[in-house]
């Protein structure tokens, strides 16, 4: 297939994080994704989770007023609840990703099991849908999960890239590699399906080059890694290398 540059989606929860860890009112995650649309991000992602351990409500709303200003994509990421799909139908955000959610978690771990909830995500998809909200799905790169996807009105399929980099974490070269080879197959068989490809969690410097060069994947979503870089380099660098890292991949320079 024809190659083209994957969008850069900085998911800027953790900022949110930094502010709630003190209380009050700042870092602001809203300044945070300016900065961030101002550095070169191609859309902003932001979870808000049911126990709020992040992201508020009103972050949500100052986040879509902004987006929208500047016409840039809020993707926002939420569980399958009835509370979540009001918020969202309220928000009426460019994107929507239906995440697995457990309050004992500390990030998102896994994928959504979509085969297994399909008669409780379709009628939450559909309304999404026809209040003008791309619906995306959180899975892990399998085929009854990729299958039963495309066999709901989602557009897109987000594949979880979490396991490969803890593989990485733990020297385990084989058990990346077997991993890679699934994205890159599951990759190959949603576009088959007609489902775009995005690729998120866990994603660094040092292992985005293999993930970004997958052809059929058209966005990366990125976040606790380039927040916490912008730590040490700031957030414009954090982001400009992670660009420069993605296009070296898929174009090879």
């Amino acid at each position: 297939m024809e190659k083209s540059l994957p969008r850069l989606g900085v998911n800027i929860d953790h900022i949110a994080t930094v502010r709630n860890a003190r209380g009050g009112e700042h870092p602001d995650p809203v300044a945070g994704a300016w900065a961030a649309i101002q550095a070169g991000a191609d859309g902003i992602t932001a979870h808000l989770r049911e126990d709020r351990r992040h992201m508020r409500d009103d972050d949500m709303e100052r986040l879509q007023l902004l987006c929208e200003s500047k016409n840039i994509p809020l993707n926002m990421e939420m569980a399958a609840t009835t509370e979540m799909q009001d918020i969202a139908l309220r928000l009426k955000p460019k994107a929507v990703c239906i995440v697995p959610e457990r309050r004992e978690e500390r990030t998102t771990e896994g994928g959504l099991d979509v085969a297994g909830q399909h008669n409780r995500l379709v009628p939450i998809i559909s309304a999404l849908n026809d209040n003008g909200s791309r619906v995306s799905l959180f899975i892990e790169a399998v085929t009854h999960q990729i299958e039963a996807a495309a066999r709901t009105d989602a557009e897109v399929v987000e594949f979880h890239t979490g396991a490969y980099a803890h593989a990485l974490d733990e020297d385990n070269q084989d058990k990346a590699d077997k991993i890679l080879d699934a994205l890159q197959q599951g990759a190959t068989l949603a576009h088959a399906l007609g489902l775009e490809v995005h690729f998120g969690h866990g994603l660094t410097f040092d292992n985005v080059e293999p993930i970004a060069a997958i052809p059929e994947g058209m966005e990366l979503n990125i976040g606790h890694f380039i927040i916490g870089e912008a730590i040490f380099i700031g957030l414009e660098p954090a982001i400009k290398e992670m660009h420069r890292r993605a296009t070296q991949a898929r174009y090879g320079s």
